[in-house]
């Protein structure tokens, strides 16, 4: 007699996330990475990306293989000039890849730190580059999931432009969700990934990027196969990849823009996302945990909640009997006080939010009555 297939598993992190049907089964289909079919799937996603920016001829859509952060590598080395001075607003572990990135690529850059707990300061950032007239860039993570902190793009990004400075976003576990608009946003570019918000499969992130400013970008960046200006001249002159692309991951992320429209655009997945954190807050809080941002600060990307300080509590031991269940959630990155995560995105919607939090408290429930220690 043949066991009952396991629950679907959720993925409550900031990416890889749980991902629809239909994305899985778009990558059941292999593609040529110089057939025309392919190529054309290529050229519809920068440009629904585009679209979805509001880039309109400004900026430039450049797909990149990997993950956010070669994109994000790929964007200092192409747009930083080694003459340039950036400046990296950072109140978590992704503000401060920024800068380990340029200390490797040899740019010059500061780091402007801010607790963790805390949003950017757009007065802060003002003042700074007031007294710092030498800067030519600025770099902030739109949102830090770090903690799951929002910080005020709109105002770092009117404030750097105020002061005649580029602006770099690391829009990574933000875009597809949150509004953006390049058409009224100072940005020179905006980093994105697939296994983000627009919930494709890692393994592809993308750069929009000024065009002025990557058409003058020839020979600065250090890297091959990160140079965002020839990735880009290549699509340009061929509508080709320059190395192998992850064919797959593109046809799940065409796939995954078609539910995201069908959805109702970024606006209607906000929505969704929102209500998946406003009842995971309430009911985790009513099972006693307590969320490390208020609700102000708090995205509805992914939720930080302090550790249990009873001294039987063992996350990983509650870890790994959450996982047993189907449900996956994240350790804490936080530098000061022990956390842990548990993400709202992916194709998940309150039914799930409830189904995660009940096998939270059965594991609760578990450990207590069974004793269980680390």
């Amino acid at each position: 007699m043949s066991s009952a297939p396991l629950p679907r598993r959720l993925l409550l992190t900031p990416g890889p996330l749980s991902v629809a049907s239909a994305t899985r089964a778009a990558m059941l289909t292999d593609y040529g990475s110089r057939e025309e079919s392919f190529l054309a799937l290529t050229g519809s996603i920068r440009s629904r990306l585009e679209a979805l920016a509001g880039a309109g001829d400004s900026h430039v859509c450049v797909p990149i293989q990997g993950s956010g952060t070669f994109a994000v590598e790929a964007t200092l080395g192409t747009l930083l000039r080694p003459t340039d001075m950036l400046l990296i607003l950072a109140n978590g572990v992704y503000g401060r890849r920024m800068a380990e990135i340029c200390r490797r690529l040899g740019r010059p850059h500061q780091v402007m730190e801010f607790p963790e707990t805390e949003p950017v300061s757009a007065k802060a950032l003002d003042d700074a580059l007031a007294a710092s007239p030498h800067m030519t860039h600025v770099s902030v993570v739109w949102c830090e999931t770090t903690s799951g902190i929002l910080n005020p793009l709109d105002d770092i990004a009117h404030v750097a432009a105020a002061r005649g400075k580029k602006l770099i976003v690391d829009a990574i576990s933000a875009f597809g969700a949150l509004p953006l608009d390049l058409s009224t946003l100072p940005a020179e570019a905006v980093v994105g990934s697939a296994n983000k918000c627009l919930e494709g499969v890692p393994g592809l992130a993308f750069v929009l990027a000024d065009k002025a400013t990557l058409s003058a970008a020839a020979g600065n960046c250090p890297s091959l196969s990160l140079d965002l200006h020839d990735q880009w001249t290549g699509f340009t002159k061929t509508g080709q990849w320059r190395f192998t692309p992850p064919t797959h991951v593109i046809a799940a992320l065409d796939q995954a823009l078609i539910t995201l429209e069908a959805e109702g655009g970024p606006a209607a997945r906000l929505l969704r996302y929102s209500r998946n954190r406003d009842r995971l807050v309430e009911a985790m809080t009513r099972l006693g945990f307590e969320p490390l941002l208020p609700l102000s600060l708090q995205s509805p990307i992914i939720v930080s909640f302090h550790m249990p300080s009873a001294p039987d509590f063992c996350f990983s031991t509650f870890y790994h009997l959450l996982e047993k269940r189907q449900v996956v959630i994240y350790p804490g990155k936080l530098t000061q006080g022990e956390t842990f995560r548990m993400g709202c995105i992916g194709d998940l919607d309150i039914a799930d939010m409830e189904r995660a939090v009940a096998m939270v408290a059965e594991v609760l429930g578990t450990m207590k009555r069974e004793k269980i220690k680390c």
